[in-house]
């Protein structure tokens, strides 16, 4: 009903600078995952004087980041609504693949993205508790101390990744934790080549986890995928020589489904 939207937004209860901040927010999606102030006038029909104020809001209250003049949402807008969150697609295209990895290692099997200094978790496949955290979508662990978070981290640039450590506070959480500025970069460093992170009870006493990046079609880590794992003297050798290939395998898997899924729409008549 047109009309009915029209006289609501121009009645007394319309929240214009709302309305527009959303609007802001609907701008990027994911052939625009980084838009400059012009690009999302263009996009929105705003002002740009309007849209520098929503964004400058929005950077304020964390939903949105910025590198250089180009802007992107950040995962803290899956605060929006977390009661959707299991039906978003990244969590339920993933979770078949993770049910059967679950099944396959009998272990529990998460997916997490990076927010700030921090993981949180959009999807999570328990088997069996290993870890005395209470752990579920939307719980939040620090990045540099758990096995997604090296993974999510050594997929950032540069200057991203040195942004993120200034205002982390790193700590020893056992005394295996890696903490250290310089050591902790190389831990990194180390996970972006070899492509998996492996932590040996440095976020908790008992605990092993090993994880892998989720990448999207344009190769870039968009989430992590790990096992926990119950720690003695032969989880290393267990986690790189059985869970690892099984949790490549499970990776590849989403990827796929996420390029099948998320692949641009041919329009009737176009071109095939």
């Amino acid at each position: 009903m047109p009309d009915a939207a029209h006289n609501f937004e121009n009645g007394p209860d319309f929240v214009q600078s709302l309305s527009r901040g959303l609007k802001v927010m609907r701008a990027f999606d994911a052939d625009h995952a980084e838009l400059s102030q012009s690009e999302i006038a263009e996009r929105t029909g705003l002002a740009r004087a309007v849209v520098r104020r929503s964004l400058l809001t929005l950077q304020h209250l964390s939903y949105v980041g910025a590198r250089g003049r180009r802007f992107f949402l950040t995962p803290r807008v899956l605060e929006l609504g977390f009661g959707y969150l299991s039906s978003l697609r990244l969590p339920e295209l993933a979770r078949p693949a993770m049910e059967q990895l679950a099944h396959a290692v009998q272990e529990s099997c998460s997916m997490s993205v990076l927010d700030g200094s921090e993981i949180v978790y959009v999807a999570r496949v328990p088997v069996k508790r290993v870890i005395t955290i209470a752990l579920g979508v939307g719980a939040r662990l620090p990045a540099y101390a758990a096995s997604m978070g090296r993974i999510l981290l050594a997929g950032l640039e540069v200057e991203e990744l040195e942004a993120v450590l200034a205002v982390a506070k790193l700590e020893p959480l056992t005394s295996f934790t890696i903490h250290k500025p310089k050591a902790l970069r190389a831990e990194i460093l180390k996970v972006r080549q070899q492509g998996y992170s492996l932590v040996m009870q440095e976020l908790e006493l008992g605990l092993c986890a090993i994880a892998v990046p989720v990448r999207d079609r344009r190769n870039s880590v968009i989430a992590a995928l790990n096992v926990g794992m119950q720690y003695n003297k032969d989880s290393r050798a267990r986690a790189l020589q059985t869970v690892l290939p099984a949790l490549q395998r499970t990776s590849a898997e989403i990827e796929r489904a996420i390029a099948h899924q998320w692949a641009p729409q041919v329009p009737d008549g176009g071109p095939a």
